[in-house]
């Protein structure tokens, strides 16, 4: 009977280098201080109102500066979505 024929292994090569691929980020710089700021408007925007028994910051609006307050607050809330 014939022996068979023995398959000869490849030498070990090592896989080819990955090549460095820059990674792109988006300068969100401008959100914390965004985001800071609607919360401290907001924040001193409801406390003025109480400290001034309701005739500041806009004297018309009267109890609606508190949701003005909360809609600055509200804001800095949707501004934090877009921090990475």
């Amino acid at each position: 009977m014939p022996k068979s024929r023995i398959r000869k292994k490849a030498d070990y090569t090592p896989p080819p280098a990955k090549a460095a691929t820059a990674i792109k980020l988006n300068n969100r710089a401008w959100v914390a201080p965004v985001m800071l700021a609607m919360f401290l408007i907001g924040l001193t925007w409801i406390v003025v109102f109480y400290v001034t028994d309701g005739s500041l910051p806009i004297d018309k609006l009267d109890n609606w500066n508190i949701v003005v307050g909360f809609g600055f607050i509200a804001a800095g809330f949707g501004v934090s979505t877009q921090w990475k």
